[in-house]
């Protein structure tokens, strides 16, 4: 019997694995159809900055090459699968906090249906365009692990590369730009030998909504997490600090 329920065991942790993972890759799928759709139908990564990302956020993950070759067949609408888009909601949770919520759908109406009801089971709501944004700022983002240099040799690199912040750890960094200096900044920081983890475009908060109440917290966290559950969700950003 303790070999069988070792097996059962075994068994529902793979689908679990297995269902995380397969969540995973749509959401992946869907970044790469939108990018090659954005870009008129160019699926080549070499002239589509955006679509190189999604490429290799993909081949991080494990996603198999035939998975990125459908998808990208998909994004120049080879396939004759129904179109996917990408829509950025705007939302306020508890608090006030702002949120950020891209999507890749293709059905805005169920994806929205989605939103607001989990939403407003968290004590947030949808908002209109443009009423959350104003807190965030649009950058290029890059992660950088331990690179052998010190604080100030990285601030002058990052510097004489055109980017417009930079946050210093013992291992490793933060490096913002402006989008369009994206693909310069990474390319000079892996020219000088430092290992890139991530590289993406994201939505930076420059204003804060500083939570003071343990439940509150709680209640933030689990809003946020629930809409990152959601499978059109591609990414929520957010602008909640926890006090001390």
């Amino acid at each position: 019997m303790s070999g069988h329920s070792k097996w059962s065991k075994v068994k529902h942790q793979k689908n679990v694995t297995d269902a995380v993972k397969g969540k995973v890759f749509t959401k992946l799928t869907n970044a790469i159809i939108i990018s090659v759709k954005q870009s008129g139908g160019n699926s080549d990564p070499n002239f589509n900055f955006k679509l190189r990302l999604a490429i290799d956020r993909a081949r991080n993950m494990n996603m198999p090459k035939e998975n990125i070759e459908r998808a990208l067949e998909r994004g120049r609408g080879v396939s004759g699968i129904e179109t996917i888009e990408e829509v950025i909601y705007e939302a306020f949770g508890s608090g006030g906090v702002g949120i950020i919520i891209e999507v890749a759908t293709d059905n805005k109406q169920r994806t929205v249906a989605e939103l607001k009801n989990i939403l407003e089971r968290g004590g947030g709501t949808l908002a209109s365009s443009g009423s959350v944004k104003h807190f965030f700022q649009f950058v290029g983002f890059l992660e950088i692990d331990q690179s052998g240099k010190s604080e100030d040799e990285l601030m002058e690199i990052v510097i004489n590369l055109g980017a417009i912040d930079f946050e210093y750890r013992k291992d490793g960094g933060n490096i913002y730009s402006e989008p369009e200096m994206l693909h310069k900044v990474k390319e000079g920081i892996e020219k000088c030998g430092i290992k890139i983890s991530t590289t993406e475009l994201i939505y930076r908060p420059v204003n804060y909504v500083v939570i003071r109440s343990h439940p509150e917290g709680e209640k933030v966290i689990s809003l946020i997490e629930k809409l990152k559950e959601i499978d059109d969700v591609h990414r929520v950003y957010t602008n909640y600090q926890i006090s001390q």
